[in-house]
């Protein structure tokens, strides 16, 4: 059952990095929010006229039942795309429609260890994963930004190696031997050493080089079953959120097939 629209009311706005705005979220308004136990929990955003809405995925950055208002973090590369802007320039009062929340991934109590792997649009899942690791867990991360700059501070009490990976300019502007392919998350990924025991996996991005890339090293190279690996994409370069989830489709499909 598809869930219901929620609205809800802009709090305020805190700008995390050069390309990563948050925006706290509340009431009006709060009270019809229902949050699901997903550390990668998804809302889809509807932006324009009731009649004509615009739908955006973004994943819940922090749900704070006690100050009732929800997180959730944007990355803006200036006047492009949809919802970037309206983040940038969102003022305490102002309202948006969400449906959701939806989800299904979360770390896994059992697992030996953690693989986190993502660019910025994975930052907000990969936090609150992190966030949410027992002491006694284990993990690696890998993110791919622009530079030092769009760095973030994540809070764990776990064991936790994180990696930056910096390519050097934004995702929108990233040359091509540097994107999809070619990005440099892909070789760190598989160039890191993988420890013993069962791993649990989290790798989610850009389209490219998460589904053609990593999902097959992780997969096929190293045998880890589907039940233990979250992998997919978030964007794809050059496709707009409609296009993508239409060539998403199309590819689940061909992969369907092939396995018959």
């Amino acid at each position: 059952m598809a869930r219901r629209k929620t609205t809800l009311t802009v709090l305020r706005t805190e700008a995390l990095t050069p390309h990563m705005q948050r925006v706290y979220l509340g009431d009006p308004g709060f009270e019809d929010f229902e949050p699901v136990d997903y550390t990668d929990s998804y809302v889809k955003l509807a932006f324009g006229p009731e009649d004509d809405e615009i739908k955006r995925t973004y994943t819940i950055r922090s749900v704070d039942q006690d100050a009732r208002e929800v997180a959730i973090d944007f990355v803006v590369h200036g006047d492009e795309g949809v919802a970037g802007p309206w983040a940038a320039n969102a003022k305490p009062g102002d309202t948006i429609g969400l449906y959701g929340p939806n989800g299904a991934y979360k770390p896994r109590a059992d697992a030996d260890w953690h693989l986190f792997a993502g660019d910025e649009s994975a930052i907000p899942a990969i936090s609150a994963a992190v966030e949410a690791l027992p002491e006694d867990a284990i993990a690696k991360v890998f993110v791919e930004v622009a530079d030092r700059k769009d760095e973030i501070y994540m809070e764990t009490l776990a064991l936790v190696d994180v990696t930056w990976i910096h390519r050097g300019a934004g995702s929108n502007e990233v040359s091509e031997d540097k994107a999809g392919d070619n990005a440099p998350l892909i070789d760190a990924v598989r160039r890191t050493e993988w420890l013993p025991g069962q791993v649990q996996v989290f790798i989610h991005g850009e389209a490219q080089a998460v589904m053609h890339n990593l999902r097959s090293y992780v997969r096929k190279e190293r045998g880890v079953p589907a039940e233990w690996a979250s992998i997919s994409g978030y964007w794809r370069r050059g496709r707009t959120e409609e296009n993508f989830r239409v060539w998403k489709r199309e590819l689940a499909e061909a992969e369907a097939g092939s396995n018959a």
